[in-house]
């Protein structure tokens, strides 16, 4: 399971959205980022979609996902 601990653009709370992983400030789990993506949408779509996350947020969590996939054991 992916830990975004230090991660400043994510957050979560036991008592929000069921303790998923979501974009602070907002109820939108990090998950529909990544669906919405899987299904075709730009970022500039989601963005749209959900207005309470901004692209600081979405860059932040996909750049923190390229560097895991990047790191060489």
């Amino acid at each position: 399971m992916k830990q975004w601990e230090t991660l400043a653009a994510v957050e979560r709370e036991p008592d929000k959205v069921s303790g998923v992983w979501v974009f602070r400030g907002t109820r939108v789990p990090v998950s529909a980022l990544f669906e919405n993506l899987r299904d075709g949408a730009t970022i500039a779509e989601f963005l749209e979609w959900f207005p309470g996350v901004d692209r600081a947020q979405v860059e932040a969590v996909l750049n923190d996902e390229l560097r895991t996939l990047t790191v060489t054991a």
